[in-house]
């Protein structure tokens, strides 16, 4: 590895941080109170938010996606000690784009229009089932991701940060639904599954029942300085030209290769970079390795791509591509 690392060991064990890297940490604690026998599943929802992306939570019914949700906002405190704010939308066909952006109403007192504002302004938004509403509505959130804003008629209303959105869809029902388009799934940092639990851990919820016993008992575990702080340690986060060039190398591997119909664009290297960046915070590094980016690659990107053949599954294509080129990073 780099030479240039031997400085960035000597920042792991400096006070500050080992502060930042405390709080993803006991984000992933926090919600594994509720959420149970899902570590990895939560260090890369974790590392989404402090790398300051948007989740998309591909799953089967009842394996706990909102409760995902709920569990995160509650972990983390304003300045008053509250816990964010979240809010929920359940996405319909009758939806429409002024249900979650908010509209102007006027206000016969005052003689002019006043903002209401829509379930868009929080902190913490679940999106529950988002392909089951119209391309309409689902455009609807895109300068909301992308921009923390929203503009309606002439005025442009800012929404408070952090803001993160955690969307849901069920993959084995088609009926009814509208899948989403490629510009509305590159705004999404990652696409995760939950999956079935192991034996323990269904013994674990069977018994307790986490989430109508433990998660209305969680409080927050970190306040919103120190998650910020977080964020701008994991921006920092020390990553060799090396590594930076395997990522630039996998997302245009993503555009020649055969299989594939279409590639990554170059928002996914950024999130690439960035989710790494977060990761390696999480794991207690200040600079990103080739692991890395083996354990986000097919989380990031398999779901941005079109693939020639519905068959094959773009997870397992994204990590051989991986796996190819960090064999070719060199050693130092």
């Amino acid at each position: 590895m780099p030479n240039s690392l031997a400085a960035q060991d000597s920042i792991s064990t400096s006070p500050a941080f080992a502060k930042a890297a405390a709080v993803p940490v006991a984000l992933v604690r926090g919600a594994e109170r509720v959420v149970r026998g899902k570590r990895d599943f939560l260090e890369l929802l974790v590392a989404t938010a402090i790398a300051g992306g948007h989740i998309l939570i591909e799953d089967l019914p009842g394996l706990g996606k909102t409760t995902v949700a709920k569990t995160f906002a509650r972990l983390i405190a304003n300045a008053d000690g509250t816990s964010l704010l979240f809010k929920r939308i359940q996405f319909t066909p009758d939806l429409l784009p002024y249900d979650i952006t908010g509209v102007d109403v006027f206000d016969p007192d005052a003689r002019a229009f006043r903002f209401v504002p829509g379930p868009v302004f929080a902190n913490i938004l679940l999106a529950d089932e988002i392909n089951r509403s119209t391309p309409k509505v689902q455009s609807a959130l895109l300068e909301v991701m992308a921009e923390n804003q929203v503009t309606v008629g002439n005025r442009t209303h800012r929404i408070a940060e952090p803001f993160l959105v955690i969307a849901t869809q069920n993959p084995v029902e088609s009926e009814g639904t509208f899948p989403l388009p490629a510009a509305q799934l590159d705004r999404f940092m990652m696409r995760l599954t939950l999956g079935y639990p192991d034996r323990l851990a269904e013994l674990s919820i069977l018994n307790d029942d986490p989430s109508a016993t433990a998660l209305p008992s969680v409080t927050p575990v970190v306040d919103l300085d120190e998650f910020n702080e977080a964020r701008r340690t994991a921006e920092e986060t020390f990553c060799h030209p090396s590594i930076i060039e395997a990522i630039a190398d996998i997302i245009r591997e993503t555009r020649a290769h055969k299989g594939i119909a279409l590639g990554a664009s170059p928002r996914a290297g950024l999130h690439f970079l960035k989710a790494a960046k977060a990761l390696a915070l999480i794991r207690g590094r200040p600079f990103v390795t080739d692991e890395d980016l083996i354990a986000i690659g097919p989380s990031v990107l398999a779901h941005r791509l079109k693939l020639r053949d519905p068959r094959i599954k773009s997870e397992a294509l994204i990590r051989e591509l991986v796996l190819a080129r960090i064999d070719r990073i060199p050693i130092a």
